[in-house]
């Protein structure tokens, strides 16, 4: 599952150019770091996503993936960036997103958009440290029927074994860029 190198190498200069950041952030797992990285100042840039959305789908066409989703709010960028790239490939993909807390209108639906257990189903993550919000993920596709082929993660924090964490439940687990990668960026830049 190895990405197209050239394509990662301008990944991690975007993310290190755009989504880097030194200071004092307080991370979703409720941990504090001296660094945060906002995947979405690369994706909602034109050139960032068309790039995310290669990489996805490079990785995608590896593992004959039919469905992509993850967690609201930072998978939905992703997705999208999957699904446009999908649709210039000439591919038949489809994209699901996984609410925090299910609506009371509406469907109610927990798995939103065009979620289906029966296709070959990739979660997508902007970022992982503990990978909490991946597995979570992967329970609401497995309590819905599906099974998850693999998982693509944008950035990996390097931390508290997140990948690991994530590949003890699906044995495909890839990051594009890890936070090495993204300072090594970020200090030769």
């Amino acid at each position: 599952m190895n990405p197209d190198r050239t394509k990662s190498d301008q990944l991690t200069r975007l993310l290190a150019e755009l989504s880097y950041r030194k200071g004092v952030f307080r991370l979703a797992s409720g941990k504090h770091s001296d660094f945060y990285v906002d995947v979405k100042q690369t994706v909602y840039r034109a050139a960032g996503a068309a790039l995310v959305g290669e990489l996805i789908c490079d990785v995608l066409a590896q593992h004959s993936i039919e469905l992509v989703g993850g967690m609201a709010l930072g998978a939905i960028p992703l997705v999208d960036a999957a699904l446009n790239e999908a649709a210039h490939r000439g591919w038949p993909l489809d994209g699901f997103f996984v609410r925090k807390e299910v609506k009371e209108h509406g469907t109610g639906a927990k798995l939103d958009g065009r979620f289906n257990a029966n296709k070959r189903i990739a979660i997508l993550e902007d970022v992982v440290t503990t990978g909490e919000s991946t597995l979570r993920a992967i329970d609401a596709v497995e309590q819905a029927g599906g099974r998850v082929d693999c998982v693509i993660v944008v950035v990996d924090r390097e931390e508290d074994d997140g990948l690991g964490n994530i590949a003890r439940r699906c044995g495909n687990v890839l990051a594009l860029a890890s936070k090495t990668q993204i300072r090594r960026a970020a200090r030769d830049s």
